[in-house]
């Protein structure tokens, strides 16, 4: 999924100063064959905090003046945010008071052990929660009965569990907040998230929905404590050069603008509701809990705001520094936010800005607040969180550099000047800096999935064939690529499955790199040198889920089951629109069988099935328009809870 917005060059390194140059042993690139990779350098990122409102409504003012155009931050160029998550699925008892009640069950499919993610659906294995289309449904596993049902405030659209609580998550459509413009008092739409504790002891009910400006990025729970992650930036009424106003006119308005704008029109507000109908609303942070490095451009601002479920919900006591994010990675003791933000230029005759990623690393190994320690650059941008893995104190980055574009027209035949990395980093005082790195991997192609398990790392890259790379990181200081395999088409997600196996989601593709459908693949790595294709299933015309939400794949290595969503095109007919399922496989001998595929009723032509789930013997999957129980044994319907 991507997300859009307009900025200006400046506002690609609002997180923090940058460093460019070019090494020995590099070549200089040419702006005429667009090889313009330079080599990004981690500088110091120290961070700190305003002292008061004045001082930083001068700061913010002269930092986003230089940025300021005819179109306000909009200087003919735009950003691009991509989006876009690995534990082993563990069998668990999660009711502390009854555990002989609780049958085994599946978890979400998250990135670390430990580190929960919100989803669309969750389980203690006594009920199964879900917030689709706009409604939170809880289901009871023992009766197979729908027990509650909630109209859900806002537009969440994940949720979070921890024993009789739920907290539901998402973005809103925006929303209009009066601010002074330079002609008076007006309404400027901005970005909202919501935030909902719910009490699921009895009925469903709301404790609290807390309002906050800014976009929804992501979120982790360990615990019973989430971190919910927000971007917001300025709330200025910007005038343009329309309705019988000149582009100097429009430029002197907005310049006024800044100049007289007020702290409250960078600080984010909040609207807290409480279960007894009280409101309260207010600055989600103080001045002095906004932290900025040396240099920055005032036009984004990132909080950390902080939940504990047992408590109240409250308005997250937020955690604010001056930078941009759209990736969330977390481990049991930090939460890291990486900004891949870049400019993609407006005509192809211009050459692309230097990609890099800013990565922000936040202390949560306490209770409370999260405490920002460290920051650094890499160069290159990210796939997804899986791009990023912390091990033994050191942060592994995989980014690809170069033309992420295309080439230019004038230059039709010449390939994308590509190439994926790895950069190892380690927090030295407040700066994440580099330590070693292993570059070249995928050279004319970009990185399509990544995985880290320990001392080693697998990155996947594709254009027309698939190599999987496998990396030695045992030595920090000098990662090294040690094994290569070529295949035909790409793995999207890898899963790691013991025993020197790892399971690939992907598409198979033609040796002249066309896609033609769903593949689930099944590599030995136990010899990182030479890496094996040993099984494959594909999957003609389907595309999966899995592909770009890892939450939707489920791995229960208890009965061998590999589990995944599958659209398929129908087989070509024109008649015949695409169909949602859910592809059933066994791993077992170093192969895969087939069990079958479940489908919904009224599944047709919609995304069908999203999620499925073990608990004990069943196979609970979970769609727009319902739940159902199939036994894992064959795959017989058990049960269908229909949400209509």
């Amino acid at each position: 999924m991507r997300r859009w917005s307009w900025g200006t060059r400046a506002a690609l390194f609002g997180g923090a100063a940058l460093v460019v140059g070019v090494s020995a042993a590099s070549a200089v690139p040419t702006e005429e064959d667009w090889r313009i990779v330079p080599p990004i350098e981690a500088v110091p990122v120290e961070l700190v905090a305003f002292d008061t409102c004045d001082t930083a409504l001068a700061e913010l003012r002269e930092a986003i003046a230089p940025h300021v155009t005819v179109y306000g931050l909009g200087g003919g160029m735009f950003l691009d945010a991509a989006d876009a998550d690995l534990a082993k699925e563990s069998r668990i008892s999660s009711s502390p008071t009854d555990t002989a009640a609780v049958p085994e069950h599946s978890k979400t499919n998250a990135h670390e052990v430990g580190v929960d993610e919100p989803d669309l659906v969750k389980t203690d294995g006594k009920r199964v929660v879900t917030v689709v289309d706009g409604k939170l449904r809880v289901v009871d596993v023992a009766t197979r009965q729908l027990t509650g049902t909630l109209d859900v405030p806002g537009h969440s659209t994940q949720l979070l569990l921890h024993e009789d609580r739920a907290l539901l998550i998402g973005g809103g459509q925006g929303m209009a907040k009066p601010a002074i413009g330079v002609d008076g008092p007006v309404d400027v739409h901005v970005e909202d998230s919501s935030v909902t504790l719910v009490d699921l002891s009895g009925a469903p009910r709301v404790l609290g929905t807390l309002n906050v400006d800014g976009r929804y990025v992501d979120a982790r729970q360990v615990g019973g404590v989430v971190r919910v992650v927000v971007h917001s930036g300025p709330r200025l009424p910007w005038v343009y050069p329309t309705e019988g106003r000149s582009e100097a006119e429009s430029l002197i308005a907005n310049r006024e603008l800044v100049a007289t704008a007020p702290i409250e029109s960078w600080l984010p507000r909040y609207a807290l509701s409480d279960v007894d109908g009280s409101r309260s609303e207010g600055t989600l942070v103080a001045c002095d809990r906004v932290s900025h490095p040396e240099e920055h451009s005032a036009t984004s601002m990132l909080s950390v705001l902080t939940f504990d479920f047992p408590g109240e919900l409250g308005s997250g006591d937020a955690v604010t520094i001056m930078a941009d994010g759209d990736t969330v990675y977390g481990t049991g003791t930090s939460l890291y936010v990486a900004d891949d933000h870049h400019l993609r230029p407006m005509t192809r005759s211009e050459p692309p800005a230097p990609a890099s990623t800013a990565i922000h690393q936040f202390d949560v190994s306490r209770p409370g607040p999260p405490k920002h320690v460290a920051s650094g650059r890499v160069a290159g941008t990210l796939l997804n969180q899986y791009s990023l893995s912390e091990h033994q104190g050191h942060l592994r980055v995989a980014t690809t550099s170069g033309d992420r574009w295309g080439v230019p027209e004038r230059v039709p035949e010449q390939a994308p000047v590509t190439q994926s990395a790895v950069t190892v980093l380690k927090r030295d005082g407040a700066t994440l800096a580099e330590v070693g790195k292993v570059d070249g991997l995928g050279v004319g192609e970009r990185i399509y999935s990544v995985r880290f398990a320990g001392p080693v790392g697998y990155v996947v890259t594709f254009r027309q064939v698939d190599p999987l790379y496998t990396l030695d990181l045992s030595d920090p200081a000098r990662p090294r690529k040690v094994g290569e395999l070529k295949i035909t088409g790409y793995s999207a997600y890898l899963h790691p499955a013991g025993d020197g196996k790892l399971i690939g989601v992907g598409q198979e593709a033609t040796e002249q790199g066309r896609v033609t459908g769903t593949q689930v693949s099944l590599f030995d790595v136990s010899n990182p040198a030479a890496p094996t294709k040993v099984a494959g299933h594909h999957l003609p015309g389907a595309s999966s889920e899995v592909e770009y939400d890892p939450h939707a794949f489920l791995y229960w290595p208890a009965r061998d089951l590999v589990v995944l969503p599958v659209i398929e095109s129908g087989a070509g007919e024109r008649t015949s629109g695409p169909t949602g399922g859910l592809l059933v496989l066994r791993l077992g001998d170093g192969a895969f069988s087939a069990l079958g595929t479940v489908r919904h009723e009224g599944s047709a032509y919609d995304p069908g099935i999203r999620r499925a789930m073990v608990i004990g013997d069943d196979l609970w999957t979970v769609s727009a328009v319902g739940v159902q129980v199939s036994r894992i044994d064959g795959l017989a319907r058990q049960a269908w809870v229909p949400f209509a």
